[in-house]
């Protein structure tokens, strides 16, 4: 009977692990809930927050006591007036180039050399052509001797009336005719000369020299290419050497509204500044107005000359212009320090003038007090001051206390 008791409690079922898996899956799915839970408050906290708006700031600049102010401002170009691109006079290929971007060259230098076999070989066939020339001459003045001589000798058996009248005519019209054969030798030889020094300016055209003094930009053919001064041979034939720029040549072009063009002046001081280096102030004055407007873009050409060329203004390079008042022009008085701030960050609501000044992460909605323009600035007489960072075209929904990021 005890062993009957022992083999049913050995068939018993143990529910205590059953009841430690419940236990651990709500656990689990407890933590679950937790996790979600804080996810959805993370998720949901950050889609309610404000994010920063993306503006473009500006500093605030001042301008000096006695500095003085704008009365347009334009954006160009440098130019080079004096540029070129190097080509040959003849068709050929090249077979040496001399030069490489940024070499300084000088007038008549050697830039390239073209194949010159065929103008050596005409220039030494028409020198042959010149000789034999030449060498008739002399020999049929030997033969003109000879019959002038043999003319005087009929005269005289005429005289003597050996011979008859025919044999002195047919001596004669020797005579006369060597003297035109050896004319016509003469001009021959004019014409053999007149063709050497037409093979030597084709030999001479081989070599390829500088036109004038300056720097090589670009280098647009290698040895081995066929060059042409037009456009022969589709992609495989070049139509230049090099370009090269007279840097004692450069200057600023500038398209000026041709609404403002009455506020420019022949030698009118002006203000280059090179986007390279923005720092940099270069006096420079206007040169001349091109007389002429662009009815596309309603504009007119300025010239601007540069007082003094430095080595760092390039051509092609961009350039910001800041067009002068003139000496004796006191509408806008420079004796004093100004405060300027750039047209696009004033805004004027409800007959309120405003700008965004920047501080920390966030924008402060300030009045201001507006006083004359300096080309696309204008004068802050109070609320302001240099230094203080502004919101240039701020957006619409922009107010205070927004939060924004500088691009």
């Amino acid at each position: 009977m005890a062993q009957l008791s022992d083999e049913l409690a050995g068939l018993k079922i143990e529910r205590e692990p059953e009841r430690r898996g419940r236990a651990g899956r709500w656990i689990g799915l407890l933590v679950l809930l937790i996790v979600l839970g804080a996810g959805g408050l993370y998720a949901w906290r950050w889609f309610s927050a404000e994010r920063p708006i993306e503006v473009e700031a500006a500093t605030i600049s001042q301008r000096a006591a006695g500095t003085r102010a704008q009365v347009l401002n334009g954006n160009g170009y440098v130019t080079a007036r004096r540029r070129a691109t190097v080509s040959s006079k003849i068709t050929g290929k090249v077979v040496e180039v001399n030069v490489e971007e940024g070499m300084a060259v000088k007038e008549g230098q050697v830039l390239a050399r073209l194949d010159d076999s065929t103008y050596r070989a005409a220039l030494a066939l028409q020198d042959a052509l010149g000789q034999a020339a030449r060498q008739a001459v002399q020999e049929n003045e030997v033969r003109l001797a000879e019959a002038k001589v043999t003319l005087g000798r009929m005269v005289a058996l005429v005289k003597d009336g050996v011979v008859g009248q025919a044999e002195l005519d047919t001596a004669k019209a020797q005579v006369d005719s060597i003297s035109a054969r050896i004319s016509g030798l003469r001009e021959q030889i004019k014409v053999a000369d007149r063709q050497i020094d037409l093979a030597k300016t084709d030999l001479d055209n081989t070599v390829i020299r500088a036109p004038f003094s300056g720097v090589a930009i670009s280098k647009d053919a290698q040895a081995g290419e066929m060059v042409s001064p037009v456009s022969a041979g589709g992609g495989f034939t070049r139509t230049g050497i090099c370009t090269i720029v007279d840097m004692r040549s450069l200057e600023v072009e500038v398209d000026v509204n041709e609404n403002y063009i009455n506020r420019v002046r022949p030698e009118q001081d002006v203000v280059v500044i090179l986007n390279a280096y923005p720092e940099w102030e270069i006096p420079a004055q206007v040169i001349t107005t091109v007389p002429t407007a662009d009815r596309q873009k309603a504009t007119v050409l300025v010239r601007i000359g540069f007082k003094k060329l430095d080595p760092r203004i390039l051509p092609d390079m961009g350039v910001k212009v800041n067009f002068l008042r003139e000496e004796g022009d006191q509408s806008t008085p420079a004796a004093r320090p100004a405060t300027l701030v750039p047209k696009a960050a004033v805004r004027t609501e409800n007959g309120q003038t405003i700008v965004f000044v920047v501080t920390g992460e966030t924008v402060e909605r300030r009045a201001v007090k507006i006083g004359g323009a300096d080309g696309d600035r204008l004068e802050a007489l109070a609320g302001l001051n240099p230094g203080d960072r502004v919101v240039v075209s701020p957006p619409a929904t922009l107010a205070a206390g927004s939060k924004v990021r500088i691009k």
